[in-house]
């Protein structure tokens, strides 16, 4: 101790002493456990054994031995030298006895210091590497050696730069170099439950273009597209339709089947490309990201049922769970053994070896899918939160059956229908020509010539087409007149059939009109009297070959001669086979 020395050497020892450093300041509990969370297994292991050895102290001394005593007995059953003992019972002096663990943790660092870099040199590898074209780190290294010889910095080995740089946060380097849309899926999904819905409650839908090559009728080839539409509840596909390419007509057929089979829901999310966010389908809605909002644009299909549309990021499977189905289908269906040498493969570089070599006729393709489809409904062992191991034909219709549905009036299932204008009635029979079907109906006699518009399923052109007028007013179904084969006796009796009935009832319909016969309307004709004809008073004879006569003077004509000779010597009567007055006296 110092007081042990005199005076005056006391004195200069304490001047030639430096002031200690400030200490740092002393973590608090919780930052003290936070630190010792982040410290590897290896010094937490250090830690315990520490703490045993403290502990077997304490407990020494709580059985009346002294502290000395206690730390010799310790050291001597732990196999640790005494004076690191109490180096480590300094380490817990004045410490909570819950805090001793992280308190005997060895903070010591690596060590070796980290190698010298100019910073210039850091910055301009950084740049290079964290960019889009995602470069190899070596090839970034090679240029730094070749711009650090120019510029003169100092750099360490590249097996030390490159524990640099992963050393900045995966979020950060993902960012830079492979996008926003990478680092979003750094981010976890969000776990969304399907049961707050019921049955038909919610749907979404998306489009899908098969991996297949398929021979239309018109002999074009070419990938199909289909338009699909699912319940979010119970995951189950409702209703699909095939065409071309993807356009809203494929949409509206594909939700009016949704409505047809089984009602009208509530909600729908939807996929915002234009075939979805037409007019004709979700025309004013208010938070439709396509198109401008009008408040004079016609409203659309789901906007006309009360569907509530929400729409879902674009490219972002995880807003559609249609996509999982999607999945699935290029999978299990678009690889189909009927599929064989049509398959295209889901991208370029997958071609199969047998690309191309064939295409599936249109009727092949549908049935096939169809098939597929119902499959894929009623396969068991559906792990998700509704389904629990069942079906999703199962999931659905246990839901369906005690859910309220919204069901569509018959007027309300028109609106779905294709709409073909400017189709003229036949004047002749008043029948519908369109697509090489013939359609017609008694109602169409009323409007012969006229121009009209007609609803249709195009998938389905032996169903009756609604006509209606120019000026929206519904004029009636018109049925599909069958072509009957030239020699069938059945179908030529049968038109006769129709043919008698229909002249039948007209002639009732006609006869109905009249409430009185034709006898009864003579019988209450008024009688007309004919008039008496009026005498002529003055007359003039003709006399063929002389038409200038001068009529003799009325005084001069014999009084006593016939009324006819009196007349005519006055000249007003002529001779010749008719007589004709000339003159009103």
């Amino acid at each position: 101790s110092i007081r042990l020395l005199p005076p005056s050497a006391a004195a200069h020892l304490m001047l030639a002493m430096k002031a200690p450093a400030p200490a740092a300041p002393a973590m608090g509990a919780s930052e003290r456990w936070s630190w010792f969370d982040r410290q590897p297994e290896k010094k937490k292991l250090r830690a315990r054994e520490r703490l045993d050895a403290l502990q077997m102290v304490l407990a020494l001394q709580q059985a009346c031995t002294g502290k000395v005593y206690a730390m010799q007995l310790a050291a001597q059953a732990t196999g640790v030298a005494l004076s690191t003992l109490y180096e480590w019972d300094a380490l817990i002096q004045d410490v909570p006895r819950p805090d001793w663990l992280p308190h005997l943790c060895p903070a010591h660092g690596g060590g070796r210091g980290s190698a010298e870099c100019s910073p210039e040199a850091w910055d301009a590898i950084r740049v290079d590497y964290l960019r889009a074209e995602r470069p190899n780190f070596t090839a970034c290294y090679r240029r730094l050696q070749g711009l650090a010889a120019q510029e003169g910095w100092t750099i360490p080995p590249e097996r030390t730069l490159h524990r640099r740089m992963m050393a900045i946060p995966e979020a950060q380097r993902v960012l830079k170099r492979e996008g926003p849309d990478a680092l979003r899926r750094l981010f976890p999904a969000q776990q969304r439950d399907r049961g707050v819905f019921h049955a038909l409650e919610a749907v979404n839908a998306d489009g899908h273009t098969w991996d297949v090559f398929v021979k239309w009728p018109d002999g074009t080839i070419g990938r199909p597209s289909m338009v699909g539409f699912q319940d979010l509840y119970s995951g189950k596909v409702l209703s699909w339709r095939v065409d071309q390419t993807l356009s809203w007509h494929g949409v509206r057929l594909a939700f009016g089947d949704v409505v047809e089979r089984y009602g009208i829901p509530s909600l729908c999310w939807l996929d915002n490309g234009r075939e979805f966010a037409a007019k004709r389908i979700t025309g004013g809605q208010a938070n439709r990201y396509r198109f401008k909002v009008k408040d004079e644009e016609p409203e659309g299909l789901l906007t006309a049922l009360g569907v509530e549309v929400h729409w879902t990021q674009p490219y972002h499977g995880q807003s559609k769970p249609i996509e999982r189905a999607w999945r699935d289908f290029a999978q299990d269906i678009a690889k189909h053994p009927a599929f064989a040498g049509a398959y295209t493969g889901n991208s370029p570089t997958a071609k199969p070896h047998n690309y191309g070599s064939t295409a599936v006729p249109l009727e092949t393709f549908l049935r096939v899918i169809g098939e597929g489809i119902a499959e894929h409904n009623a396969r068991t062992g559906r792990k998700s939160g509704t389904a629990a191991g069942r079906s999703f034909d199962v999931t659905f219709a246990e839901s369906y059956e005690r859910s309220p549905i919204r069901m569509a009036a018959p007027e309300q299932r028109r609106l779905w229908l294709l709409a073909a204008e400017a189709v003229r009635v036949r004047k002749q029979d008043g029948q519908i020509h369109l697509y090489g079907n013939r359609y017609w109906s008694q109602d169409l006699h009323a409007h012969l010539g006229a121009t009209v518009t007609v609803r249709f399923d195009p998938d389905a052109l032996s169903d009756p087409l609604h006509v209606y007028a120019t000026d929206g007013r519904y004029l009636g179904a018109a049925e599909a007149q069958e072509m009957a084969g030239f020699n069938s006796v059945a179908d030529a009796q049968k038109q006769a059939r129709i043919v008698k009935q229909f002249m039948r009832s007209t002639k009732e319909s006609a006869d109905a009109q009249l409430r009185m016969s034709v006898a009864d309307l003579v019988r209450k004709l008024p009688q007309i009297e004919a008039a008496e004809p009026p005498e002529a008073k003055i007359v003039r004879p003709f006399i063929a070959g002389n038409t200038a006569l001068q009529p003799l003077p009325r005084e001069d004509v014999d009084e006593e001669l016939d009324p006819f000779e009196a007349a005519l010597a006055r000249g007003r009567v002529e001779r010749g086979s008719h007589l004709r007055v000339v003159d009103d006296d």
